[in-house]
């Protein structure tokens, strides 16, 4: 269903895939925009000009120059471009001194924030609340909604009502409520936010500015990444600090599902793989395990099972939970395949057991696009046992995959990975394997129990993966929630 109207939306985000990429709000900026496109929206990304977003968009040209931006004493000039897989605008903001520089969009090479980091992403926020007024320099170009995604642009519903004067609507997108963007108090004069709203009802957070709150306190609308996690946040447990605030607003969080970007992650056309598969045509799915276990040097098995993992190793992911299983389960003839990077202390403890366990454990530290696409082909399982996750989408491509997802019941895990059992069995719709609590008991247990399946029942495991691999897991629904949650927060506004 197209809009009945050419509604035009700005969408503010620090990363947008396959230009920058750190976790999955690029893949959510990437793919979100382009599927609202199809549906008649006129959306821009706002981004950052990082040193590969500069190299990378097509088209690439100036539009307009601002002035006057807080702790910036040189105008920064904003560029607009198109991404060359979907077509997408996309303005940039050109301000050398702030995003081209080496290292990742928030740490430098020792992995540690870019002390300037609140000038940096004060001045994102503060771009797209002008974009949005009636100071925009972009001629016959104003957004009805902008759309703001996590704490990096938590100031902008801050600065569209309080300094800009905004005709347009926002909402907050919060995909990670662990990450908040809080700074010393003497910032948010720095960054011209005006000082009397520096209280509780404002952006106030325990004697500091808090980005991610004065975004969810002055934004006209706020959504998650899934409706389980909306009722998480308001939780002391996954609120982190904030869950006082979420509950006031509770009735007026939205949560939508996450899709996938079906021509990037799909076994049927994956350029990464060596051969092509699909739920009706599965036979394929063994040759890639097996050229998978040669790439990594794991022993040529057919019928070992193949568990992988492709995560960050962090706390929240919960693999800490899988250290104590692992010589357990390769003694019992398991493999591991392992990419990801993260805390050291896991880094080093994953790659002790490769070491000890040649032929039957792979661990690559660091990020490859393509050997993730390949062990998310050519596993049997995907272990995903976070504490807490927003929305998730490698269970999602475990889904679309074969490949199924071993997860916690948490956010977006337990909304879209259907638990086997005897009566999902029977009507279909079991896909994966859920942990009854995040322990490395209830691990275990999941995973043995979905071996048990593999070994002992092909023909019901192969029931399982086509479940999953039928499921409508595009951004095609999402999209749609996402164009109606627009309509009606600029309804709600104008009333």
């Amino acid at each position: 269903m197209k809009a009945l109207f050419a509604m035009k939306v700005l969408f503010v985000s620090p990363e947008v895939f396959p230009l920058i990429k750190t976790g999955g709000l690029a893949d959510v900026s990437g793919s979100l925009p382009s599927a609202l496109t199809h549906l008649g929206v006129d959306i821009r990304i706002l981004v950052p000009g990082y040193p590969s977003v500069l190299h990378q968009l097509l088209e690439l040209k100036s539009v307009a120059t601002i002035t006057g931006l807080p702790m910036i004493d040189a105008p920064v000039q904003l560029l607009q471009g198109i991404i060359k897989e979907t077509q997408v605008k996309v303005i940039v903001i050109k301000a050398a001194s702030l995003y081209e520089r080496a290292g990742s969009p928030y740490i430098d090479a020792q992995g540690i924030d870019w002390p300037d980091n609140p000038i940096r992403f004060s001045v994102l926020s503060k771009v797209a609340a002008i974009l949005s007024s009636d100071k925009s320099p972009l001629i016959n170009w104003l957004p009805d909604i902008v759309h703001c995604n996590d704490w990096q642009t938590g100031l902008t519903p801050a600065y569209m009502k309080l300094t800009e004067n905004s005709t347009a609507s926002s909402i907050l997108s919060l995909h990670n409520m662990a990450f908040q963007g809080i700074f010393s108090a003497e910032w948010a004069t720095k960054l011209g936010l005006p000082s009397e709203h520096f209280r509780v009802d404002g952006f106030e957070y325990y004697d500091q500015l808090s980005f991610l709150k004065a975004g969810i306190f002055y934004a006209d609308s706020l959504s998650t990444v899934s409706r389980s996690y909306a009722l998480e946040i308001q939780t002391e447990e996954f609120g982190f600090g904030l869950e006082g605030l979420l509950a006031e607003r509770g009735e007026e969080i939205h949560g939508i599902l996450n899709g996938i970007e079906m021509d990037e992650w799909n076994p049927a056309s994956d350029p990464y793989l060596i051969k092509k598969y699909s739920a009706t045509r599965i036979a394929g799915k063994k040759e890639v395990k097996k050229a998978l276990q040669k790439e990594l040097g794991l022993n040529n098995d057919a019928n070992a099972p193949l568990l992988g993992i492709v995560s960050r190793l962090t706390y929240q992911k919960g693999l800490d939970l899988l250290l104590p299983n692992i010589q357990r389960l390769i003694d019992e003839g398991c493999q591991f395949a392992l990419l990801g990077s993260g805390e050291s202390s896991l880094e080093a403890a994953f790659s002790i057991f490769s070491h000890d366990n040649p032929g039957k454990m792979s661990v690559t530290i660091g990020y490859n696009e393509p050997l993730s696409h390949q062990i998310m082909a050519g596993c049997d399982m995907f272990i995903m046992p976070s504490r807490f996750e927003p929305c998730g989408l490698n269970q999602m491509y475990g889904l679309a995959y074969g490949t199924l997802p071993i997860v916690n019941a948490t956010g977006g895990l337990a909304d879209s990975v259907i638990d086997t059992g005897v009566a999902t069995l029977k009507n279909k719709t079991a896909n994966g394997f859920v942990m009854a609590e995040a322990s490395s008991g209830a691990l275990l247990a999941v995973i043995k129990r979905a071996l048990d399946i593999y070994r002992e029942d092909p023909k019901g495991w192969r029931k399982i993966q086509r479940n999953g691999m039928l499921q409508n897991l595009s951004w095609d629904h999402s999209a749609q929630e996402y164009l109606d949650l627009y309509t009606k927060t600029i309804e709600t506004r104008k009333i």
